[in-house]
C-alpha cells in the first residue's frame, strides 16, 4: 500500500470513531484466531464433571459448562474455526460471483441470461433452508459448510458485481481500452473489474458477517460443526437448555461473541468502503 493510501487509512479511522472501533474489533478477532490456542488458559476439550456449571471466577473467566469445560478457552479456540469458515466461503463467492456478475453485466446475451438464472434459481428458496438441504445432501464437514455458504450468497455478489459492470461497459476508459487494442477480457480484468472492486470490497466485509451467522446457525441445528469441537453455535445450543435453570453464562458468552463479531464486520463495511474508494480520497 502507497503512502497516500496509508495516509487516507489513517485519516478515515480518526475521523470516523466507529470505523476504529470496528478496526480495533477486527483486529482482536483475528489475533485471537491466529493465537487462540496458544492464549487459552485451559484444555477446550478437557472436561472435569467436578467442575461442572461453575459460574464465571478467577479461575474460569466465562464460566465452565455441564462437564466441566472451561467456556473462556472453548470460546477463544472457536475464533479460528468460525473466522476461517467465514473467510473462506466469502473468498470462493467472491471470486465465483463476482467472476460471474462482472461477465454478466459485460457480455450480455445468453451469458447473462444463464448467469440471471442460475442466481434467481437459488434466490427461489429461502437460503438458510437450501444450505441446510446442502449439508444434509453432502455431509456436514467444514469444506461443504464452506460450500454451502457461499452457494447462498452467489446471488448477492452475482446482482451488486453486473449492475456495477452494466454502468460502466459503456464508459469512455472502457473505450479507450478497446481502441488501444485490448481484448474484451482484458479491458474486463484491467480495467472495468478493478473500478468495481471497492463495492465488492464492502460486500465482502457485509457478507462475512452473514456468513459467521451461517456457519454457526447450521450448527446450532446440528447441521455444522460436529461436538466436541469448540464452535459458538454449537456452545449456544449446549447452553440454551441451562438459561432457565440459571446457569446464564454457558449460551450468554458464546452468543455474544457471536454477535460481536456479526456486529464488527457490519460496522467495518462502511469504514472499508471510505478507504478503498478512490472518490472519497481528497
Amino acid at each position: 500500500m502507497s503512502a497516500a493510501a496509508l495516509r487516507h487509512a489513517r485519516h478515515v479511522v480518526s475521523e470516523n470513531p466507529v470505523t476504529g472501533f470496528a478496526l480495533g474489533l477486527f483486529v482482536l478477532f483475528v489475533l485471537a484466531a491466529l493465537l487462540g490456542p496458544s492464549l487459552a488458559p485451559h484444555d477446550p476439550l478437557a472436561s472435569n464433571t467436578m467442575l461442572a456449571l461453575q459460574p464465571p471466577s478467577a479461575q474460569h473467566w466465562f464460566g465452565t459448562d455441564q462437564i466441566g469445560r472451561d467456556i473462556f478457552s472453548r470460546v477463544l479456540v472457536a475464533t479460528r474455526l468460525d473466522l476461517g469458515i467465514a473467510a473462506a466461503s466469502v473468498a470462493l463467492v467472491f471470486a465465483a460471483g463476482g467472476f460471474a456478475g462482472l461477465a454478466a453485466g459485460f457480455f450480455g446475451g445468453w451469458v447473462d441470461q444463464i448467469v440471471g438464472r442460475t442466481a434467481d434459481t437459488i434466490m427461489a428458496f429461502p437460503l438458510f433452508v437450501l444450505a441446510m438441504a446442502i449439508v444434509a445432501a453432502l455431509g456436514n464437514t467444514v469444506p461443504n459448510i464452506v460450500l454451502a455458504t457461499a452457494i447462498i450468497n452467489f446471488p448477492l455478489y452475482v446482482r451488486v458485481a453486473r449492475a456495477e459492470t452494466t454502468q460502466r461497459r459503456e464508459a469512455g476508459f472502457v473505450d479507450a481500452a478497446r481502441i488501444a487494442g485490448h481484448r474484451d477480457m482484458g479491458v474486463l480484468l484491467l480495467q472495468v473489474a478493478p473500478n468495481i472492486l471497492p463495492i465488492m470490497v464492502v460486500q465482502m466485509s457485509l457478507t462475512m458477517g452473514y456468513a459467521i451467522l451461517n456457519a454457526a446457525g447450521l450448527s446450532f441445528i446440528g447441521l455444522g460443526v460436529r461436538a466436541p469441537t469448540p464452535e459458538w453455535g454449537i456452545m449456544v445450543a449446549e447452553g440454551a437448555s441451562f438459561i432457565v435453570s440459571g446457569e446464564w453464562w454457558v449460551a450468554l458468552f458464546p452468543g455474544a461473541t457471536l454477535m460481536v463479531a456479526v456486529f464488527c464486520f457490519n460496522l467495518l463495511g462502511d469504514g472499508v468502503r471510505d478507504i478503498v474508494d478512490p472518490r472519497r480520497r481528497t
